[in-house]
């Protein structure tokens, strides 16, 4: 059985950022959620480390077992290619699928690739209406994956990222990627491996407040064996999107990658009345 630290977000309450990661940690244990199973989607994030364990073994096997054993409905990657060279991809997409039901949302132009920058977005279900990629700025190649998804009724926008090293350099990747979503009026998500440990008034993700939240859900998940730091992140706005947020700590996700899985449950219901409301209007 999966074993897994939750966060509960309180919709009545703003998102409030941690004075320090301690802080966060020391918050009271979650209460359970009730929502319309109807409209509820599970989205997941996870940095496979280019298929390389924490044992230092190449195997795309263990991590299609991860990904099998989050049993979310979106999933996003990070790390998925090769870095250098033609930067194909490292996992087998087809077994995968037969597996999960879960296909890639995008194609990118080098057919040997599996994403852009390693970002790549599967889902189970869902209509495609459009894909975006976007180079984040930065002294690394970095990039984003946008992609408006029609699931069970509402358009949702997905942006798979995965920010840099450097905080001046994920503050300009948080800036880029709010602009892209400004002028949408779809319910949109964000994640991916932020590299964001910072929690006070130096983090990074500042830039992201008062649009996507919960910003103050600090759940570590890397390095896996040892979770200290909370650099893998789900966010939404609304930030009443989501309902909950757990980190997927099983023996095999242990040893699978140096990052754990994150995985949150979207209330689709909440967000389906401002779409109706906007396409009123």
């Amino acid at each position: 059985m999966a074993a897994s630290r939750n966060w509960e977000v309180m919709p009545d309450k703003a998102p409030k950022l941690s004075k320090t990661l301690a802080a966060a940690l020391k918050r009271a244990a979650p209460r359970s959620v009730q929502f319309d199973a109807d409209h509820c989607t599970t989205v997941a994030s996870y940095n496979v480390h280019k298929c390389v364990g924490t044992d230092g073994q190449f195997a795309p096997d263990r991590i299609a077992q991860v990904v099998a054993e989050l049993d979310a409905d979106i999933v996003a990657l990070q790390e998925a290619d090769q870095r250098l060279g033609k930067r194909k991809g490292l996992l087998d997409l087809k077994a995968l699928a037969r597996e999960t039901d879960l296909v890639p949302l995008f194609r990118p132009a080098n057919e040997l690739s599996h994403g852009w920058h390693g970002n790549l977005i599967l889902a189970r279900s869902g209509v495609v209406k459009e894909t975006r990629q976007v180079r984040l700025p930065g002294l690394e190649p970095r990039g984003a994956v946008i992609v408006d998804l029609e699931i069970r009724g509402v358009t949702l926008r997905i942006i798979a990222a995965h920010f840099g090293l450097l905080r001046r350099s994920r503050s300009q990747q948080a800036g880029v990627l709010l602009e892209a979503t400004q002028s949408v009026l779809h319910p949109t998500i964000l994640l991916g491996d932020l590299n964001e440990w910072r929690v006070h008034n130096r983090s990074s993700l500042l830039t992201l407040l008062p649009h996507f939240g919960p910003v103050h859900a600090v759940l570590p998940s890397f390095p896996s064996r040892f979770p200290l730091l909370a650099l893998d992140r789900i966010l939404a706005r609304p930030y009443t999107l989501i309902s909950g947020i757990e980190v997927h700590d099983t023996p095999l996700a242990r040893v699978a990658s140096d990052h754990l899985p994150i995985k949150a449950r979207l209330n689709l219901a909440a967000a389906m009345q401002p779409q109706l409301v906007s396409s009123a209007a």
